[in-house]
């Protein structure tokens, strides 16, 4: 089932490597691939940008949102800072992915490992209503845990 048609561009160092795609029938997020021309060592508590490879144009009304992938969290520590990042439709230069090692290994990031997943959404914009006060709710003014943690 295709919804939305992207334009995207295969920068050089990409080049070879396939498109973002869906792993499963049902998925939400598309792979992204890392597009580096050697091994990237991220040590532990090392953050670093690592291309892909593609740049996209997204239609009116539309981002892209790199989230990190759960395997590479649970199993290395690795995550992605600004997560989500989001890419914005009039944004044309190249999809990039903040990865983080929070884990207590170095990690190997190799061309073409699937990296980070990004999910394409609709997102409305918002004009704000200037008001003197808010309507009140059951929930006021309570956050931060003011609900608890038990079911």
């Amino acid at each position: 089932m295709t919804d939305l048609s992207i334009a995207v561009t295969r920068l050089p160092h990409g080049a070879d490597l396939p498109l973002p795609a869906y792993a499963t029938e049902h998925a939400a997020g598309m792979d992204l691939l890392a597009a580096v021309a050697e091994p990237v060592i991220l040590a532990p508590g090392e953050r670093r940008l690592i291309p892909t490879g593609l740049a996209i144009a997204l239609p009116d009304g539309y981002e892209a949102q790199v989230r990190p992938r759960s395997g590479l969290a649970l199993k290395h520590g690795i995550t992605l800072l600004n997560s989500p990042g989001t890419i914005d439709a009039d944004y044309r230069g190249e999809v990039g992915v903040i990865l983080a090692n929070l884990g207590a290994d170095p990690f190997t990031v190799e061309r073409g490992m699937r990296i980070a997943q990004m999910v394409i959404a609709r997102y409305a914009r918002a004009a704000w209503d200037v008001v003197d006060s808010l309507p009140a709710s059951a929930r006021g003014s309570g956050g931060f845990g003011s609900t608890g943690t038990r079911g």
